[in-house]
């Protein structure tokens, strides 16, 4: 099989890693293009199917675990899974392409250990945890139970940063887009 890299983005969730992972494949010279992972949790009411994830029930998805179908996988918060399937990074390598991640923080940590040096592993952190809690409550798509939950697990993600290739801070947008920009050129070009 035809390898190209990778690149994995991680962060707690509401840190703005999607925001930089969209940013990043919109530029030509990079030839990148986004992972879809699957998950057993609910479709949102922005997402669709297919562009932001595979979204499968819980059995499904154990199913498909079950039969090695996953690069790597994990119960993320109770009875939701997240993972990565074998097939969707066969189908971009064939394509030439570099695939990007946007990952949960576990998620990200197995991925690099699976492809080792063909990866370089960024960690979106926030400014800080009001930062975070500031931008999962005006995001309007969780409940102030949720957006505690989510605080909490940042507070535990974040204590992975150091084991990740680069920690991007996202306090100012256009400077954390270029940042990313910029370790994603170094490392392509490597």
């Amino acid at each position: 099989m035809k390898t190209g890299k990778a690149i994995i983005f991680s962060a707690p969730s509401g840190a703005g890693k999607t925001t930089i992972v969209r940013h990043l494949v919109d530029i030509p010279e990079f030839s990148l293009t986004f992972s879809v992972s699957a998950t057993s949790r609910p479709m949102r009411s922005h997402e669709a199917n297919g562009r932001d994830y595979y979204f499968i029930s819980s059995e499904e998805f154990l199913k498909r675990a079950k039969n090695g179908e996953f690069i790597e996988w994990e119960e993320v918060y109770k009875d939701q899974y997240y993972g990565t399937l074998k097939a969707e990074i066969e189908k971009i390598w064939a394509e030439g392409k570099n695939v990007i991640f946007d990952v949960d923080v576990i998620g990200g940590l197995n991925l690099k250990k699976i492809f080792g040096d063909k990866a370089l592993a960024i960690f979106v952190r926030p400014p800080s945890l009001e930062a975070l809690r500031f931008r999962l409550r005006n995001r309007s798509t969780e409940t102030s139970e949720k957006v505690a939950m989510r605080i909490e697990k940042a507070q535990h993600e974040m204590t992975f940063a150091t084991r990740f290739d680069f920690i991007l801070v996202n306090d100012e947008l256009e400077k954390a887009l270029s940042e990313a920009q910029k370790k994603v050129q170094d490392f392509l070009n490597e």
